[in-house]
């Protein structure tokens, strides 16, 4: 992680105080976000691809930036399970208007995960800045993660919020020709791999409607 001037031409050494990054494939450090407090206090958020048991998978993580340092670095969400492979990990940061923090995490090329919600994979989760959970999160059923905000989607790495509404919208890559911009409303299921106006690399038909 360096800091780049705002005109390009200038490069930071690399901060201290990231943590282990597993670089491969599409993983690697991921996004980086302010906090909507910096001025005063300058906390920085970054998610990143993290080796756990099992395998690897989508982590968040913050610290104090001073200088060319990360101090007090901590990782406050991890998403679960960990799995093998190395695409599909998202992932984008957008703080919300109460400033609690949306993260969106793939599916890990697994596909039917994204609808399982006893785990992460394919979801977009809403967790406070210290990593718990806020109140009004959609309760999706007894033995559901709480922190969990939307389901169903394969690989969302674009989102913003809305200017007018301050709804979060999400891009995500689909399989062919199934490319996605969502609002990713509370509780929504965005249907992958269930439902998707693309096919998979190599089929010839929609999982749609079988169009040709």
């Amino acid at each position: 992680m360096v800091i780049v001037s705002a005109d390009g031409k200038s490069v930071s050494a690399a901060i201290s105080g990231v943590p282990a990054v597993v670089a491969a494939g599409q993983g690697g450090l991921l996004d980086v976000a302010l906090d909507p407090d910096f001025a005063a206090d300058p906390w920085i958020y970054f998610t990143f691809s993290e080796a756990g048991s099992g395998g690897s998978g989508t982590a968040v993580a913050r610290g104090r930036l001073v200088g060319n340092a990360l101090q007090g670095t901590e990782v406050i969400f991890r998403q679960l399970p960990k799995t093998d492979g190395d695409g599909h990990f998202g992932s984008r940061l957008v703080f919300g208007t109460d400033k609690t923090l949306f993260v969106t995490l793939g599916e890990r090329q697994k596909g039917t995960p994204a609808q399982d919600l006893t785990g992460h994979l394919g979801k977009v989760v809403r967790i406070n800045r210290d990593g718990t959970v806020p109140a009004g999160n959609p309760n999706l059923g007894a033995g559901t993660r709480p922190e969990l905000w939307s389901y169903g989607h394969r690989n969302p790495q674009g989102a913003a919020l809305h200017p007018t509404t301050g709804e979060l919208w999400v891009s995500e890559h689909g399989p062919q020709g199934g490319d996605e911009v969502n609002i990713a409303r509370a509780g929504n299921n965005f249907g992958w791999p269930i439902k998707s106006y693309g096919c998979n690399y190599g089929d010839p038909f929609s999982n749609n409607d079988n169009t040709p």
